[in-house]
């Protein structure tokens, strides 16, 4: 009895830690881009702006922008080149925001599901630039995933688990970048002097130069 009871509880043990490893292991090669504490490794745009970013339990990072007052900037220390960034983002109805990658592409966050249309400015768009292929913005107040890879110059990115830009060539900024230097590694940037938006579980994978 004494045996058995001891075996029950070894592959309880076993159920119980194993979700933990495999999570671990799920996304080989990412690394936190947000620690789910404090700001390490990130610093406002403006070292004067407005402090509307705060922590909440959970690992959410949010921005705050109330009406008529605008927000920060907020944007890594270090610079990247080839990567895949993963993320997931919430923002209420009609508010406006952005992932910019290397500080100088960015990909529209917009609360536009009532519209039901794809734009170059809507939700998932390459910023006025391309619009996605398929409309796939979840109603305010929903978390949404994304996925963007940028290779040399070239853009993929998955959106609620579609593929919504494949392999898009891009080699201009997009509208409010750090910079136009498009040939040199760059931050990522979140942007914050829009509007209200959540982000959580922010990881990047750092890609070969040459891939």
């Amino acid at each position: 009895m004494t045996k058995s009871l001891t075996m029950l509880l070894l592959a309880s043990l076993l159920v119980a830690i194993s979700p933990t490893h495999a999570a671990a292991d799920v996304e080989p090669g990412f690394v936190p881009l947000f620690n789910g504490k404090d700001l390490s490794g990130w610093k406002l745009r403006q070292a004067d702006g407005h402090p509307s970013w705060t922590i909440l339990p959970g690992g959410i990072l949010k921005n705050t922008v109330e009406k008529g007052v605008h927000g920060t900037d907020l944007v890594t220390e270090k610079k990247y080149w080839n990567f895949t960034v993963r993320y997931e983002y919430m923002t209420p109805d009609k508010s406006n925001s952005g992932f910019y990658l290397r500080g100088r592409h960015e990909i529209q966050i917009l609360g536009d599901y009532s519209t039901g249309e794809a734009t170059p400015t809507g939700n998932g768009a390459i910023y006025n630039f391309k619009a996605p292929d398929k409309f796939v913005t979840k109603p305010g107040g929903e978390w949404q995933t994304a996925e963007a890879s940028i290779i040399g110059h070239r853009i993929t990115v998955i959106l609620n688990g579609v593929k919504i830009h494949d392999n898009v060539e891009c080699t201009t900024a997009t509208g409010s970048e750090l910079d136009r230097n498009v040939n040199e590694p760059g931050q990522i940037f979140l942007q914050g002097n829009h509007g209200t938006v959540s982000f959580r579980n922010l990881r990047i994978k750092e890609l070969p130069k040459d891939e």
